[in-house]
């Protein structure tokens, strides 16, 4: 089929890129946001709109938060399948309470589960969220969506296909697609070197933007490499579940022999005990933490079996000092606050994961590296539309000879992958300005309409793009590049002007002030409608040219 093992490496890169190339494309473009995820919650909810606070007294604060909470409506309703009788109209028994924050929030998410009464598994549980003010425990309303972690961050891993884990599958298969088209790239490109330092924009169209193609790949190559790979890293537990399927009984087993020899209860005793005071027990683990020469920060706080003489506390270090994702828990008994358990030094395979893991979620304090992220994200961008571009601009006229439309449909799905994914974005953030703190009464959660937005601003994104790339079928440059372009910059100045109408705070007092999550985000926008901006005159200069200019085509994997 193939005349030796380079051209078939060719094939596997074009082909495998570009079936998937569209998903991964989604995933590097909201990975990279999601680097700044929190920064974007603080600009979408301008009640957090305050510095970062760390984990608040238990005993005064938290406790009381706690004990007002019951399980979200949404999860009530989900659960009335899973259970055998009606559902209780209140739910007596907790299990969990957990406070999580991290350096860069603001506000504090409490989580709460709730014993299932008439469960068919006994396991089962419902939960409950809160978002609330850490320095007064008040709760944030319950209709904001936290745009950036709660839908952009698992949108870059799941597209927010929920059903059955699809979109996790989906993204998961993108990943091994990936890793396939850089080793291929790598085996195409044999003078890395020299196409790093290659880039020839005063060229043809289809010669500058293979060189853009090979520079981006080249450049961040190991960025690309590690996010694949530690991404599968991270969900191999649901690409091959065998402990909770093939290995379920012996799952059980380990799980009550791991609490017999941690002295952690596994299950409830059923007798009733109180809670010794939290604070108490925080303050040791931070005085533990410091003997062994660590930062006190507390990220994670879980009192497990709440209520019961079974429970306990366990406290974990934020661990921001380190790249590595730990924790260090250390455990107390929770009616008497006696120390149960400290986290011993993980296993060389655990440390493995462990700094694998914190490599790709970053949780770390280092600014530039997470500058550095959001650039090697962002080169993945624009190597994933550049190879989509050459696709395109090397068959075009060969398509329209033939009469085929295949080069007309991948140029649509580029624009709607590419300026669209970007046109969507922006929309869900006109959205959150847009809309009122007061809802009418019958209209669907705030939240809920802003993702609607995001939907159907990319839908109408996609139907644009499917109407003005007709003239690729006569191997002409298709209007909708340049259009969707214009409509980038209409809206992320539209974006930074209803922030500052919407909440008073504008760039200039922002700036003023130092407060840079809020700034940043209207910086990042004014730069991308600066981007969009040069992109959209050169787009028009070209259309202008001289139509008849055919320029000789380089073939796939060209260097010269």
């Amino acid at each position: 089929m193939f005349q030796n093992f380079r051209q078939s490496m060719t094939w596997l890169h074009t082909w495998f890129g570009l079936v998937l190339g569209f998903v991964l494309m989604v995933v590097f473009f909201f990975g990279s946001l999601s680097v700044f995820d929190r920064e974007i919650d603080r600009w979408a909810i301008p009640s957090s709109r305050f510095e970062p606070q760390p984990m608040p007294s238990f005993d005064q604060l938290l406790r009381p938060a706690f004990e007002r909470m019951q399980p979200d409506a949404a999860n009530i309703e989900a659960a009335r399948s899973r259970i055998d009788g009606p559902m209780p109209e209140r739910f007596a028994v907790v299990r969990t309470w957990a406070a999580y924050t991290t350096h860069r929030d603001p506000v504090l998410g409490l989580f709460a589960g709730f014993e299932l009464p008439g469960a068919k598994d006994p396991e089962d549980a419902v939960w409950g969220t809160r978002t609330i003010d850490p320095r007064n425990g008040q709760p944030l309303p319950d209709d904001r969506l936290k745009i950036g972690s709660q839908f952009f961050y698992p949108l870059h891993y799941s597209l927010n296909l929920n059903w059955m884990a699809l979109g996790t599958w989906i993204v998961g298969l993108a990943a091994l697609v990936m890793l396939v088209a850089l080793v291929s790239g790598v085996v195409m490109h044999r003078k890395l070197f020299r196409e790093l330092f290659t880039f020839r924009p005063a060229k043809s169209t289809p010669r500058s933007t293979l060189d853009l193609h090979n520079l981006t790949g080249v450049v961040a190559l190991p960025f690309h490499f590690m996010f694949a790979f530690t991404g599968l890293v991270i969900f191999g537990g649901i690409y091959f579940p065998v402990t909770h399927t093939q290995l379920a009984p012996l799952h059980e087993l380990h799980e009550r022999q791991e609490a017999e020899a941690t002295g952690l209860p596994h299950e409830r005793a059923g007798v009733a005990a109180p809670l010794a005071s939290v604070d108490a027990m925080v303050a040791e683990a931070q005085r533990r933490w410091a003997a062994r020469g660590m930062a006190g920060d507390v990220g994670y706080l879980q009192v497990q079996h709440v209520g019961d003489a079974n429970a306990y506390v366990s406290v974990y270090r934020a661990g921001t000092d380190r790249v590595a994702l730990t924790g260090e828990g250390i455990h107390f008994k929770a009616s008497t606050g006696e120390l149960l358990r400290e986290d011993p030094p993980r296993t060389a395979v655990a440390s493995v994961n462990e700094f694998l893991t914190g490599l790709h979620l970053q949780h770390f304090r280092h600014w530039l590296l997470r500058w550095l992220y959001v650039l090697g994200g962002l080169s993945g961008c624009a190597c994933i539309a550049t190879g989509f571009i050459f696709f395109v601009e090397k068959r075009k006229r060969q398509h329209a000879r033939l009469g085929q439309g295949g080069a007309r449909w991948v140029d649509a799905l580029a624009v709607t992958t590419v300026t669209g994914t970007v046109i969507a974005a922006l929309g869900i953030l006109v959205a959150n300005r847009l809309l009122p703190d007061q809802l009418p009464a019958g209209w669907p959660g705030r939240g809920d309409l802003e993702q609607y937005a995001f939907w159907g601003t990319w839908a109408l994104a996609a139907a644009h793009a499917l109407w003005r790339t007709a003239p690729v079928a006569q191997a002409r440059l298709a209007p909708a590049w340049r259009e969707q372009c214009g409509a980038i910059v209409v809206m992320a100045v539209a974006a930074v002007l209803l922030n500052g109408i919407t909440t008073g705070d504008h760039l200039l007092r922002t700036l003023a002030a130092g407060y840079w999550p809020v700034a940043g985000v209207d910086l990042a926008l004014l730069a991308s409608a600066l981007l969009a901006l040069v992109a959209a005159h050169r787009l028009k200069r070209r259309a202008a040219g001289a139509p008849g200019r055919q320029p000789a085509l380089p073939p796939e994997g060209a260097r010269a």
